[in-house]
This record gives structure tokens, C-alpha cells and sequence, in this order.
């Protein structure tokens, strides 16, 4: 499913392309400028100021890959929380998919995390210095922000938790001894509210303070008619307080405390491809969309789902200058996060399944660092120790119409209904009254608890020599030791899903075959007793109380016969009792969803993982002039070992034996992943950066491989996570950023990634290896524009637009749901070829106009974001319990709106 955008888009893309091909020409009009022209401003290019090598310095003077978005940007933009970011980043992509709390990063085409909290995202998130592990603790409106710097690659040597495919790092600002102030309120479409404050100043000549408090409410833009609700809505809030103190001479300390709320129906979900199944519940009511109106922004389900997150914490940041040239700093932090989620996870008007999941992450975290500043030596060496506990409990419950529905299936599938299969099925174990009135009843069919504990140290240094005037060599090493320790506790009660349909239909065949098995046995074996070639039941009874023909000899051999037929048909039973065309039974393991679950630790699984890596960096940069560095690196990354914490961690194929052994393995076992190996990733990077007043330009080229990739495979109800033999990158990075005129700022940022699965042989769809990962553009591009307009007395008058870009991409590797055993290939070929028609291209244009009155400390904005309402999918998966349907997540359609700020 391709959607594609004309007309106004096309136009606007044309106009912008030539945008580009001015700001690709800026070099030379940056030279041509008057010589008297007035220095680039100190916060804007390549003099911006950042801190990505945990020392500050200019962009121009870091030989890194990152991009830097500035706090008037985001202003300007309006872009609210990390979401947003991915419009002005190119190499950066952010969605927010199964719930409110739920955010995953993919920098370069590489990430992963999302809504198992099992998994640490392969990006590091970082705010003031301090470590954020999970999703559900990195969303938030973004409070007085200074700069957000994304630094793309490996950037283990000095971030060493978790930082193999890069970092976001948000810096927000102090406070300030000088008393100032803002406050911010906005009205936009869907009815929504933002409305923030921030306020800092003095309380001594050594102590500043500031307090920031914000407040965001918004309509869902999606309309849920079943429930009567929307969907994907907005209402969160925070606070934030800071306490600064600065001795003025060689100390200071910073110390943040925080507090954030999200209480949101989210999100919503559209049916993309419907089956049988789906035919089915709507047979006994139920609704979902047309796929055809996919991005109607219309959804179904039964009841709205509710995220209550609440996040909270406090970090102290002490930096103390030992003396000229060493200073030490201790960053202390501790952090806690619970969320409730209750979710409708069949995505329909249909009372059929219902989720509900409690979740708690405390997390402690100390860094402490040593920088020095020699004549030409700088060093950086230090310590991190990380420390936390992910608990969540999870129920899932079969609703009201589950019941209904799956007797329009059995009656479809087994020719019977429901409460003749619970007879049928009940006979074939032995008793034709224990099944009935058991299959799907309203309740819980799973429920239990998940855990895992890590602690992790990383010791880390870093040295910058400058072996002749313009010429560093940068070595950096970081050596990491994690452990981790998961448990369950976890069980599944669905009667149906735990019946034996193998060992049920084996006993159906025999049931079945051995009658004319038996008869057919009498004719060969006694041909006087037959007057054809089958014999009657008569003719058998005959046969048996020795009143045929063949008398008393018969009826002693009628036993041997009879074992006889029957030990025939017993092999012909076992030999195909797992063929669908044999065993009619197995057609109803679809409506087997929640199998057995092997809990950890046992005898054969600890539950433990215990990682340790070096990760190094070698970067030599050279300053060609004033004006243009260049630098080569090879650096590495590492990330230690993930938990599959969901109703999928199930035990590997290769602990099968030893299972079964040890008497662990239940009915209808299935095999999959508890977790995934470490992630080791790897650069080699050439870097160009250039700084000509009025024009600056970076360009990045690299190769990128991660052995060991975690993927993680949303399946509707749960999480498929495995490692990736190797996934290889080829990319180049360009940005720039112009002002022709004085008026005039131009930025142009395109990013070109050529991504390959080197290796990837235990997919959730099979061996991929070979092919192209899915959800990677090979073009990303982003054009923006800002015009200043002085208007004379002294208010001044601001034109922004942006537009980004990427290019037609396949949504998703492939879906699971559609693999079938009794294919040659497993329905490897038929999982893969589900996704493909699925694709995304993104074509988004935001603009902004803010009117400025200098004197007054007042703004006044309008402001739209997706400006040509592009519409596309953000992911898909299988829907639950509709075997060969999908689903998906559509993308926020057009928003727009007003705001007024007031600074003091």
C-alpha cells in the first residue's frame, strides 16, 4: 500500500529542490560577501556550541558525526517532544507506536526498543548528562531546551550503556542569576491546548534556581464510533525544578528534580488486509475499517485504551576544577517509572481480547569522570555504574464475543459447532462431558509477571594528542561488564489452546480407519466369512462368536485380525497425524493463541546473561585550514544482552531436548527466543567539516556493520526477539546551512543509506539473509528556510519552512502470521511476500510565521506541521485473531494552530 501525494506536494517539492540547489551553491556566495560582513552569530552553524565528546567546543571543532538542533529551532518548528525531532534530522527516525509511553529510535537505519520493556534501545537517550534506559522514560514536552545533539554511530567509548547505533543527548539550559522568565500558550485543530511556563533568577549571590511547569491537552484525531471515543489523543503535563550552585571560583553543582504525567487513549490501529477470520467477527457484529479507508483517520474498538504513565526523577551534577588543568564530575541520578495500560489488542468493535499490563522501572545511575587540559594533550577517563529492576505484570482476557466467534469459525473449520466440538474433542480424551462449555469463556486466559535486574560498570577513558599543529589523534577505549537476570512467573489457562490437537486427531484417524480396516482384514484373512470384499458388521459379529462359515476357527483368528487392522492403522495415524490433508483437526490450531509458557529459571534455562566487551575508537582529525577540518575513524560499540519480557519469550529450539528431558514441555509447545545475545556494531567513517562565515557545510561517508543486531518484531500481542547475524550500512551524510543574504537562512541536510542483512538466518520469517532490511529510505532529505525581516521599529518579522522527505521504502521485513508448516519453506516465501506491498514515502511540509515585538518580550506564531496531510504507515503486524489479516499504524495527519510567548 503506497500512498503518494500530488498536486500541491509536487509543487511544493519542485519549489524546495530549487532551494537546494541554491543552498548547494552557497560556498560561493559566502565568498563573495563583502569582506566587512559581520561574523557568523556564535550559536548558529558550525560555531554552536556542544558538548558531544562530554567537553565543550564548537561543531566546526568536533570531529564527530552529529547533527545539533537548536532550542530556537524547536521553537520555531514547534516541534513538542522527540517525536517531532525526526522532521529536521534526517538520519534520525522516531515512532510512537503500541502506546503513548512507547517510543523507538533508529539513527542510520539502526534501532530498535519499542514496547518490550525487556529491551534497551540501541540508541542512548540521554537528558543534562543523564542516562534515559527505557522508552516509557524518554517522552516528554520538551522544557527549556537548549540544543538536542544526535550523534550518529557507535558512541560506546564514552556513552558505554547501550550506545551501538548512536546517542540523543538534550541539553537543557541553567539556571541563571539574572531573573527572566517565558511563558507559552497555543490553540490548534483537534481542539488543543499547550500552555508552558519557565521562570529563573538569584536566590544568592551563589545560588540560582528556575521552575518550568507545562500543560498539553488535544483531541484524538482518530474517531473510535464503537467506543465512542477518540483515539490519539493528548494529555500529559510536568514540572521541573532546578537549583544551581556556583562558588564562582573552582565549584558547582546542578541538581534537577522531575515529574511527568501522560493519561492517553492511545493508539489507534486500522485494518489494512482482512481474511476469513475477519469475515467471521463481523458475523457476530463486530466492525473494523475498509481497508480501502485505511487513513479515514476512522478506527474500532470495543473499549478505549488507557496509558497512565507517571515518570519521575532526581540527578545531582557536582564539577569541581581540582586546577587548571583537571576537573572532576560526579553525576548521581535515580529514576522511576510505572505505567498502567489497559488495550482492546484485537483492533476491532468486537469484545474479543483485552490486554492489561502494569509496569515499574527503577533506575540508578553514577558517573564520575576525570578531564584534563595539557599544552597538547586533553584526556577524559572515568566510571559508570548503571543499576535497575523492570517489573511488569501482564493479564490478557478473552471478552464476551469471543465465544460467538469462534463458533462461526469451528462451524466453518470442523464442520461442527462449538458446543459439538467440546463433545467431539472431549470423546477423543476420554470423556465426552469434561470440554463442554470450557473453549473461550470470558476471562483471563494468561496472566503472570516478568523480571529482570541488570547491573552494569563501564570504565572509559579517552586522550586527544595533537602530534603536530592541526593534527589529533584521538584514542578511546571503554570496557563494559553487564549481568542481567530475568524471571516469569507466567501462565496460560485457555482450555482450548492447551489441547493436544496431534495427539487428538492420531486417536480421530484410528477412530475413524480402524472399522474398515477391520473389515477389509476379514475378507483377506477369512474369505468363506465375506460374501464381498468388505465385510458387513454382521458378518463380523459372525465371524467373532464363531456362528460363520469359517466356525470356531474364525472367531480364534478374528483377535489376530482385529490387532492387526489396527496396528495398521495406528502407523498410518502416526505417520501422518501432523498432515493437515490426514489429521482434519489441525485446521483449529489457529484458534490456538496462548500455548503453554515454560517459565525461567528452570533446570535447563538460568535466566542469566553475563556480557562483557572492549569498544574502542581511533580517529585521526587535520585542521587543512582555519576554515576546513577533516577526519578518519573506526570506532566500535557494543550492547549487552536483551530480554524478551512478553507473552512471547518462549524457549530456544535447541533447549528442546533437554526440556523434554528434564519434563518441562507442555502440549502444543512452541519454540522461539527468551532473548537476544549482545550487539556488537562497528564504523569506519571519513568526515569533512567546513566553516566560511556565512556558509557551513559537514559531510559524513561510512560503513557501518552491527554483528548480533537485536531485532524485535511486534506480533500484535507480543514481541519476536532475535539477533541478526550481521546488518550492514553504506551511507553519506550531508549538511549545510547558508545565509546568502542577511535576511536569509538556508539548511539542506540529505542522507543516502544503501542497508543490507549480511546475515540474518533465524528471522521471525526464516533465513533472510541477502536481503535489504525494511523501513530504511535510501533518500532522506531535509530543506528549510528562515527569512528575518527587520520591520523598522525594532519588531522584527520570522518566515520558516521545512519539508522532509524519504524515499518509497518497505514498511516491514515480513509477518509472521503468514508462515505455514506444511509449506516446503515454512511459508518463509508467503510470510516475506505479505509485506511487500506495503511501502511508505514520506513527503511532510511545516511552516511557521512569527511576528516578534522586541520591546515587549511578545510573540505571536501560526504554524502547521504535515502541511500536505501525507499520509503512511508507520509499522504493521498480524492482527490478533484474525490469522492472515493485518493491521497497522497510520501516521498524525495535518496539524495547525496559534501561540503566544511572553518573555521577561
Amino acid at each position: 500500500m503506497t500512498i503518494r501525494n500530488s498536486g500541491s506536494a509536487g509543487l511544493a517539492r519542485s519549489f524546495l529542490c530549487g532551494v537546494a540547489t541554491l543552498a548547494l551553491a552557497m560556498p560561493f556566495a559566502a565568498q563573495a560577501q563583502d569582506a566587512g560582513a559581520e561574523e557568523a552569530d556564535d550559536a548558529s552553524g558550525n560555531q554552536i556550541i556542544i558538548t558531544a565528546t562530554k567537553r565543550e567546543a564548537t561543531l566546526q571543532e568536533t570531529p564527530v558525526a552529529v547533527s545539533v538542533t537548536t532550542g530556537e529551532t524547536l521553537q520555531r518548528e514547534e516541534i513538542r517532544d522527540l517525536k517531532d525531532l525526526q522532521t529536521v534530522v534526517p538520519s534520525l527516525r522516531v515512532t510512537q507506536l503500541q502506546s503513548s509511553a512507547n517510543t523507538n529510535f533508529i539513527i542510520r537505519g539502526f534501532g530498535n526498543g519499542a514496547n518490550n520493556a525487556g529491551i534497551e534501545p540501541s540508541v542512548g537517550v540521554f537528558v543534562d548528562g543523564v542516562y534515559r534506559s527505557r522508552s516509557a522514560a524518554q517522552i516528554s514536552d520538551l522544557p527549556n531546551v537548549s540544543r538536542i545533539e544526535v550523534l550518529r554511530g557507535p558512541q560506546s567509548t564514552l556513552f558505554g550503556k547501550n550506545a551501538s547505533a548512536g546517542i540523543i543527548s538534550i541539553v537543557t539550559g541553567e539556571p541563571s542569576f539574572t531573573t527572566e522568565g517565558n511563558a507559552e500558550l497555543s490553540y490548534g485543530n483537534y481542539d488543543a491546548i499547550v500552555a508552558k511556563g519557565y521562570v529563573t533568577g538569584p536566590l544568592s549571590d551563589s545560588v540560582a534556581a528556575s521552575f518550568a511547569a507545562g500543560y498539553a491537552r488535544r483531541d484524538g484525531y482518530n474517531d473510535d464510533p464503537a467506543s465512542g471515543t477518540r483515539t490519539n489523543e493528548r494529555s500529559r503535563w510536568f514540572m521541573r525544578g532546578q537549583l544551581l550552585y556556583d562558588n564562582g571560583d573552582n565549584f558547582s553543582a546542578r541538581f534537577i528534580a522531575d515529574f511527568d504525567r501522560i493519561d492517553e487513549n492511545c493508539c489507534g490501529v486500522v485494518n489494512l488486509q482482512p481474511s476469513s477470520f475477519t469475515q467471521a467477527l463481523q458475523a457476530v457484529g463486530g466492525q473494523v475499517n475498509a481497508p480501502a479507508d485505511a487513513f479515514g483517520d476512522v478506527v474500532y474498538n470495543n473499549f478505549p485504551s488507557s496509558n497512565d504513565v507517571k515518570n519521575y526523577g532526581f540527578s545531582g551534577q557536582l564539577d569541581y576544577d581540582l586546577n587548571d588543568a583537571l576537573t572532576l564530575t560526579s553525576i548521581t541520578a535515580y529514576r522511576e517509572t510505572k505505567g498502567d495500560f489497559e488495550q482492546d489488542v484485537d483492533f476491532t468493535s468486537a469484545d474479543l481480547l483485552q490486554r492489561y499490563n502494569q509496569q515499574k522501572l527503577e533506575t540508578f545511575t553514577q558517573e564520575l569522570r576525570i578531564t584534563a587540559d595539557f599544552d597538547r594533550v586533553t584526556a577524559l577517563a572515568g566510571v559508570f555504574f548503571f543499576d535497575e529492576s523492570v517489573r511488569e505484570d501482564q493479564q490478557v482476557a478473552y471478552g464476551a464475543d469471543f465465544r460467538p466467534f469462534a463458533n462461526v469459525l469451528t462451524t466453518t473449520l470442523l464442520g461442527q459447532t462449538l458446543t459439538e466440538a467440546e463433545g467431539t474433542l472431549g470423546a477423543l480424551a476420554g470423556d465426552p462431558t469434561q470440554y463442554i462449555g470450557t473453549f473461550f469463556v470470558p476471562g483471563n486466559v494468561e496472566t503472570g509477571r516478568f523480571s529482570l535486574d541488570n547491573e552494569a560498570l563501564s570504565i572509559f577513558a579517552q586522550v586527544d594528542f595533537e602530534i603536530t599543529d592541526g593534527l589529533t589523534l584521538t584514542l578511546g577505549g571503554n570496557y563494559t561488564m553487564d549481568d542481567k537476570t530475568g524471571a516469569t512467573n507466567y501462565q496460560s489457562t485457555g482450555v482450548f489452546s492447551n489441547l493436544d490437537l496431534v495427539a487428538l486427531g492420531n486417536t480421530a484417524i484410528v477412530a475413524q480407519g480402524a472399522p474398515q480396516a477391520i473389515a477389509i482384514g476379514v475378507c483377506q484373512q477369512v474369505p468363506v466369512a465375506c460374501a464381498g470384499t468388505v465385510a458387513t458388521p454382521a458378518e463380523i459379529a459372525a465371524l467373532a462368536a464363531g456362528t460363520s462359515p469359517a466356525g470356531a476357527a474364525g472367531a480364534a483368528a478374528f483377535p489376530l485380525i482385529q490387532a492387526g487392522a489396527i496396528a495398521q492403522v495406528q502407523a498410518y495415524a502416526d505417520a501422518n497425524d501432523t498432515n493437515p490433508a490426514v489429521n482434519s483437526l489441525l485446521i483449529a490450531q489457529a484458534l490456538q493463541n496462548f500455548p503453554r509458557f515454560v517459565n525461567i529459571p528452570n533446570s535447563v534455562e538460568s535466566g542469566e546473561t553475563s556480557d562483557n566487551d572492549f569498544s574502542y575508537t581511533v580517529r585521526l582529525a587535520y585542521d587543512i585550514s582555519p576554515d576546513l577540518n577533516v577526519y578518519a575513524s573506526y570506532a566500535t560499540g557494543f550492547k549487552a544482552s536483551s530480554f524478551a519480557l512478553s507473552r512471547d519469550s518462549r524457549p530456544a529450539p535447541g533447549d528442546a531436548a533437554a526440556l523434554a528431558s528434564a519434563g518441562l514441555l507442555f502440549n502444543n509447545q512452541t519454540f522461539g527466543s527468551r532473548f537476544a545475545g549482545p550487539e556488537e556494531s562497528e564504523v569506519i567513517e571519513l568526515g569533512l567539516k567546513g566553516n566560511w562565515g556565512d556558509y557551513s557545510m559537514n559531510l559524513t561517508g561510512f560503513r557501518q556493520d552491527i554483528d548480533g543486531f537485536q531485532s524485535n518484531v511486534f506480533t500484535g500481542t507480543g514481541f519476536f526477539l532475535a539477533n541478526a547475524g550481521k546488518q550492514r550500512t553504506y551511507g553519506v551524510e550531508f549538511e549545510s546551512m547558508a545565509n546568502p543574504i542577511d535576511p536569509l537562512t538556508l539548511n539542506l541536510a540529505v542522507t543516502w543509506l544503501d542497508p543490507s542483512y549480511e546475515s540474518f538466518p533465524l528471522s521471525p520469517f526464516g533465513d533472510i539473509s541477502g536481503a535489504t532490511p525494511a523501513g530504511i529510505p535510501e533518500w532522506t532529505v531535509v530543506i528549510g528556510g528562515q527569512w528575518e525581516q527587520p520591520l523598522g521599529n525594532g519588531d522584527t518579522l520570522y518566515l520558516r519552512s521545512t519539508y522532509a522527505y524519504e524515499s518509497e521504502t518497505q514498511v516491514v521485513d515480513g509477518l509472521p502470521g503468514f508462515l505455514d508448516p506444511t509449506l516446503p519453506d515454512g511459508g518463509q516465501a508467503q510470510a516475506v511476500a505479505a509485506a511487500v506491498p506495503f511501502t511508505r514515502q514520506v513527503d511532510e511540509l511545516s511552516a511557521s510565521v512569527t511576528y516578534v515585538l522586541e520591546d515587549e518580550g511578545v510573540e505571536f506564531s501560526i504554524w502547521g506541521r504535515n502541511l500536505l496531510n501525507d499520509r503512511y504507515l508507520l509499522s504493521l503486524f498480524d492482527s490478533p485473531a484474525q490469522p492472515g489479516s493485518i493491521s497497522g499504524y497510520p501516521n498524525q495527519p495535518r496539524t495547525y494552530g496559534a501561540t503566544v510567548r511572553i518573555g521577561f
